[in-house]
């Protein structure tokens, strides 16, 4: 196996050095390259799925309270984090098109700068959280006795923000210089530390919902450090061993990452913003639906995995190549990560239709939740082949630092179509209308990306210029 890998990283850094070099590739080789860089990423996310599923399953054994106080905030909890990621993609992005052009040197003063300011940014997005950790539950329409759950599992999440963005942008940044193995391991460890201390916290020491946002803050936290350590002292592109440089941001580097980032911070109003809307319009169902929602979303989370991750790797790609001047490769490049990605969500969505109350079994013991959790699961079946081209496309557009067109995009498929649909089908239909709403808003939302990725008008950016 170590030969084998050592090989693969070989390969994978010989075709790099193809792309930056401006040498022609095959499609053939193109294809290669985007799996080798996907492979990683997707062992990572499926590393995170199962961390899910494992903290779902725990939390979910203890009741449908605990369950639905954790879904409660979750969508607050993913807007606060949506924040922080968009922050960190601003800087990101310019390492991408910096380590195309070979500037590692560029790409080395932007990481510095990134990573002080996100970690500043991210405070205030703490003291922010802290603040209204108490009445968030009863905001958002949660009855009284899941408040005090909800509340003590936000505050505890927000608490390791700080450091838990650092961690996950360092090994983004290393994703941008194409290294993609490291991260990979690293949040494969993160998982199976949660699995270990969510265990110890939630069960050998009794503390329930808090000792689920306590264990995963802690795996975060030790994961987060050896991050940081390995971008710093180890990576062959990013390491600053030998190299004295400048910590504190300059107006050049903050400007190109405001007009990548502020996009994205309104994309993630509007993404998370509609999921805190569909709480509002969740919540008066009761708890067996919140749970149900909450569980259904983690066990969906399998099927878009691979999608998660050909993303990652079409983010470097197509970056990279931008970087190096070269469009009409990052042309192919999104084309070829969409049918990945879109071959292995359908493949799945058969998988998650076909066993779908097995897996919600596994999750909860409640069976009014796992019965309707299968069946808003295979519902979403339908929908997945389109997901695949909205999660890529995304990446590419972000990897070109197309980022404005993508969340407007976005506003329109989350807030016209599935939030209107929404609010006239979930009523009628309780938890089943809001899926109905979600299904056919995912397979709008992947032909709006598909539309945008044939026109070609996402590949105008070059970072790596002045």
């Amino acid at each position: 196996m170590p030969i084998f890998a050592a090989e693969m990283r070989e390969h994978k850094d010989k075709l790099l050095g193809l792309l930056r070099d401006r040498q022609e590739m095959s499609l053939r080789q193109q294809a290669r390259l985007t799996m080798l860089l996907s492979m990683p990423a997707i062992l990572a996310q499926l590393s995170s799925v199962m961390m899910q599923y494992i903290d779902a399953a725990m939390v979910g054994h203890l009741g449908a309270n605990p369950s639905a106080a954790i879904g409660l905030v979750s969508s607050s909890t993913w807007i606060i984090n949506g924040f922080a990621m968009a922050c960190s993609s601003g800087f990101t992005v310019q390492i991408a098109h910096l380590c195309g052009a070979k500037d590692f040197a560029g790409a080395r003063g932007v990481m510095r700068q990134g990573l002080l300011s996100l970690f500043l940014f991210t405070l205030c997005l703490t003291a922010f959280s802290i603040a209204v950790s108490c009445p968030l539950p009863h905001w958002l329409g949660g009855s009284t006795d899941i408040c005090h759950d909800a509340s003590r599992y936000f505050l505890i999440c927000m608490a390791f923000l700080p450091i838990s963005s650092v961690g996950w942008s360092s090994s983004i940044m290393l994703q941008a210089s194409g290294n993609m193995k490291t991260p990979s391991i690293i949040f494969i460890s993160m998982g199976a530390l949660d699995v270990l201390l969510n265990y110890l916290f939630i069960y050998l020491l009794d503390m329930g919902v808090a000792g689920a946002a306590l264990g995963t803050g802690l795996a975060e936290l030790i994961c987060s450090v050896w991050s940081v350590a390995y971008l710093f002292l180890r990576s062959k592109e990013l390491n600053i061993r030998h190299e004295r440089g400048s910590f504190l941001p300059r107006r050049a580097t903050i400007h190109k990452a405001v007009g990548i980032s502020a996009p994205m911070m309104l994309q993630n109003v509007v993404m998370r913003g509609a999921y805190v809307a569909s709480t509002l319009i969740i919540a008066p169902l009761g708890a067996v639906s919140i749970a149900a929602n909450t569980f259904a979303i983690i066990a969906e989370s399998f099927c878009y995995m691979p999608g998660q991750g050909v993303s990652e790797a079409a983010t470097t790609l197509i970056g990279q190549s931008l970087g190096a001047g070269r469009k009409d490769t990052a042309r192919r490049f999104g084309w070829i990560s969409i049918g990945i990605a879109a071959g292995m969500m359908s493949l799945l969505a058969v998988l998650m239709y076909a066993f779908s109350p097995g897996i919600m079994r596994l999750i909860t013991s409640d069976p009014a939740v796992a019965s309707l959790g299968a069946r808003v699961l295979r519902l979403e079946a339908f929908a997945e082949t389109m997901y695949a081209c909205s999660i890529v496309g995304y990446g590419i557009f972000v990897g070109a630092g197309d980022t404005l067109a993508p969340s407007i995009i976005n506003f329109f498929s989350m807030w016209a179509v599935r939030i209107g649909l929404s609010v006239l089908l979930t009523p009628k239909f309780g938890l089943m209308g809001y899926w109905i709403a979600m299904c056919v808003e995912l397979n709008v939302r992947g032909l709006l990306f598909l539309l945008r990725l044939r026109s070609n008008r996402w590949l105008r950016r070059n970072l790596a210029k002045a």
